[in-house]
């Protein structure tokens, strides 16, 4: 699917519904679509004059509805002298008579493109899509300690850090984690992301006001792996989902130093005449991860002000190109990240709508120990004891004992590079933690004209 259509792959049959979030349940009438019928129609015109397809079984794909739904508009078109019957039967479609567009149906389709360039898959009305956030809020999530701490398996993270995350997380109110540069903020949040582990059910796009915005995003949403059913089944349409839809693992957004406010708004494409879902929409029912927060261009107040409305109340507004605007669902667990203390970019009044602050701090020598040996095996270098005990009696002296979580992994990354130019075997010595410890800092020098 691109920008300008909701088509899907007319050779994939659709999946089952999956066993987690009540599934979108596929129209039994054209009016359970939600559309208007001139929509439905010129959307059908337009999808088969952009794709030639042929056949009720086919286009029933691209267009996302039932067969008998399909049928019956291909025969409302008929009798609209906009689609004809070819005669023709498809051997290899189980004998499917095939249609085209008339000569008035080509014009009509044209004239539709005219409008709006986007085919394929019907959009879902917006109270529809309203309806089914509802179902599979990410506050729904039950998220346990065990599943928390086997998403963070990876981290060496203190036992209270996870007692604060979880509530957070599970609450699926906002969340701000704000600590010194380099110790996991970043690798924290995706391991959220990771813990969340379930599916719901995405529009490839919907409709306000006879205005289709897509939704469905390659780039954000994995698709889940469609399972297969017969395509000759008569039974078939029964355990079906509404495939205007798409099962999706729950979508993470992550943005950073790139966010700006536009990013946050319809995006119109004025060639195509259609609109894209911005990003904290393609995120519903997932996670927005705000990276850097500080480091855009937008001041982090202005950015937080855009959000209040949303984290407060579970709504956004958005604007059409009329001006027009209207409400969406706003359901995202929505997570800043920021290397500055909360105080210095945010006034009370932000600090007190995000939900839960959390202080992500660099690891104590123990633990920066333990990520020292963990990365060690996993990069096959052997533990030294000579060159430990310089890396810890000279050299994090020099810098008051701060430790970082990047830290090990950037020395122990620093002296395999060395032993490779060297020519040397994997090793670690008091020579090469000074060699690798010269390169993780600059410092202040004249600068040379």
């Amino acid at each position: 699917m691109n920008a300008i259509t909701g088509t899907v792959n007319p050779d994939a049959p659709a999946p089952a519904p999956y066993a987690g979030v009540p599934a979108p349940v596929p129209p039994s009438a054209l009016a359970d679509v939600g559309i208007s019928p001139v929509m439905m129609r010129d959307i059908l015109l337009k999808t088969m004059f952009r794709t030639n397809m042929d056949t009720a079984s086919g286009l029933a794909r691209l267009i996302a509805l039932p067969l008998g739904l399909t049928q019956e508009l291909i025969d409302l078109a008929r009798g609209q002298k906009l689609v004809e019957a070819t005669g023709t039967l498809h051997a290899n479609s189980g004998g499917e008579m095939g249609f085209q567009l008339t000569d008035g149906g080509k014009a009509r389709a044209l004239d539709a493109l005219a409008q709006s360039e986007y085919y394929g898959a019907m959009p879902v009305p917006l109270e529809a899509y309203r309806l089914q956030v509802k179902k599979q809020s990410i506050r729904n999530i039950a998220l346990t300690r065990a599943q928390l701490t086997q998403a963070m398996g990876h981290l060496i993270l203190p036992p209270t850090l996870l007692d604060q995350l979880g509530p957070a997380v599970s609450s699926g109110r906002s969340i701000l984690m704000y600590g010194p540069p380099g110790n996991g903020k970043s690798s924290i949040s995706n391991g959220i992301r990771d813990a969340l582990g379930d599916k719901i059910y995405i529009p490839r796009a919907i409709e306000y006001a006879g205005q289709v915005i897509t939704v469905y995003d390659p780039i954000v949403h994995s698709a889940a792996t469609e399972s297969v059913d017969d395509p000759n089944s008569l039974r078939k349409s029964a355990r079906r989902f509404d495939t205007r839809y798409v099962l999706c693992d729950r979508p993470t957004v992550i943005t950073g130093g790139e966010l700006s406010l536009d990013m946050l708004d319809l995006t119109y494409n004025p060639t195509a005449r259609t609109y894209t879902a911005p990003l904290q929409l393609k995120s519903s029912g997932g996670v927005f991860i705000v990276d850097d927060l500080g480091r855009q261009a937008e001041p982090p107040q202005k950015l937080v002000n855009r959000w209040i409305v949303p984290l407060e109340e579970g709504r956004d507004i958005l604007a059409l190109q009329s001006g027009e605007k209207f409400e969406v669902p706003f359901d995202t667990l929505v997570i800043f990240s920021t290397n500055f203390h909360p105080n210095t970019i945010f006034d009370k009044a932000a600090l007190r709508r995000i939900f839960f602050k959390i202080k992500i701090d660099g690891p104590n020598q123990q633990d920066f120990l333990k990520i020292f040996a963990l990365v060690a095996r996993k990069k096959q270098i052997p533990l030294n004891e000579a060159a430990l005990r310089h890396l810890l009696g000279a050299k994090y002296p020099e810098i008051d004992n701060v430790y970082a979580n990047y830290q090990p992994v950037f020395l122990i990354d620093q002296m395999l590079a060395i032993c490779a130019f060297e020519g040397i075997p994997p090793q670690m010595s008091p020579e090469l933690i000074d060699r690798a410890w010269a390169n993780m800092f600059v410092t202040d020098e004249e600068i040379m004209h």
